[in-house]
């Protein structure tokens, strides 16, 4: 995999740009879609002229756009930064659209005659997708936290509410409306009610202040390996395997980290393996014999296409609020 300076008229429009060649067939879209939060996630926006990302990196907030991909050896990403933070941000664009996502172990031949059909079929079907990796902890955890035990609609709108509130304009060139996340100070610096009006409860927001009274720590984490990071998150009181697992799959391209506690994944993955309903102890002893490689399984069963069976009790979504 190699990195090359972008055309010169793609480099004039952006302080500072890279083509990266994947070296391989690469779909950007089914890459960056699980860091979305949402179709209106205020940080991330997709557009027919490509996604775009606002976030703070090392050297400050900055805008990054994205475009390509395309199937064969020749495809390529077309990466374009705006603000203080852009070096970084291009430098990043190989790791977080996967370049070390190494699927060799899983497309091994010896493995692959192990997985489910409907696994293999989607893998046919998808080769051209990777785990990305952002590296940034503290952007990861936050949302992540205040999906613990509510609905997504309920996380996701508690997440907008404090965004349009606290998050910043995304620099340079950027759609109307992205938003930067606040840094760590920044989400301190929140007052209660605020949280009580974003409908987040007081768990939840106190798990936020406390994490991020270590920031700096936090944000050391993306130079460990995903199991180690994801043992130090859980080292934080209010951070369990469901909130470490979501946040390493995101920031290391984790391959085989599981949800364990989430609300629909046991009953999926059961479904989609035996065509019956199971637990979570049920589903680690499906998914066992390809440790290793079960966050991969999953995505591939995500891909393929399958749907659960849609009867049965919804989660009541709760409103704080008005508390």
């Amino acid at each position: 995999m190699t990195i090359a300076e972008a055309p010169p008229l793609v480099a004039a429009a952006a302080d500072a740009s890279i083509r990266w060649h994947p070296g391989s067939s690469f779909r950007l879209d089914q890459t960056m879609f699980p860091l979305m939060r949402g179709n209106a996630d205020p940080s991330f926006a997709a557009h027919a002229s490509g996604y775009w990302m606002a976030f703070t990196a090392p050297t400050g907030p900055v805008t990054l756009r994205l475009s390509g991909g395309g199937l064969g050896p020749d495809s390529f990403v077309d990466a374009q930064a705006w603000g203080p933070g852009a070096a970084d941000a291009v430098a990043g664009v190989p790791r977080l659209l996967g370049a070390d996502d190494d699927w060799s172990a899983f497309d091994d031949p010896a493995f692959h005659a192990t997985l489910p059909r409907r696994v293999t079929e989607s893998r046919r079907r998808n080769l051209a997708v990777r785990l990305p990796s952002t590296g940034r902890v503290v952007d990861s955890l936050v949302p992540t936290i205040l999906e613990q035990k509510v609905t997504t609609l309920e996380a996701r709108r508690g997440y907008r509410y404090l965004m349009y509130r606290y998050g910043t304009p995304a620099p340079g060139k950027a759609p109307a409306g992205l938003l930067v996340p606040p840094t760590a100070r920044q989400w301190l610096a929140i007052p209660s009610w605020e949280w009580h009006k974003a409908g987040v409860g007081p768990q939840r927001s106190a798990t936020v202040m406390r994490a991020l009274q270590s920031a700096v720590a936090l944000e050391r984490l993306a130079a460990l390996d995903s199991v180690q990071a994801g043992a130090k998150l859980q080292t934080i009181p209010g951070i369990g395997v469901w909130t470490a697992a979501e946040v390493v799959q995101r920031t290391h391209g984790c391959p085989d980290s599981i949800s364990v506690g989430d609300y629909h994944l046991a009953s999926y993955v059961g479904y989609a393996l035996t065509g019956q309903k199971t637990d979570d102890a049920g589903m680690i002893e499906l998914l066992e014999p390809w440790r290793g490689q079960r966050q991969r399984l999953v995505r591939m069963l995500y891909l393929s296409g399958f749907r659960k069976p849609t009867f049965g009790p919804r989660m009541t979504v709760q409103d704080h609020r008005h508390h």
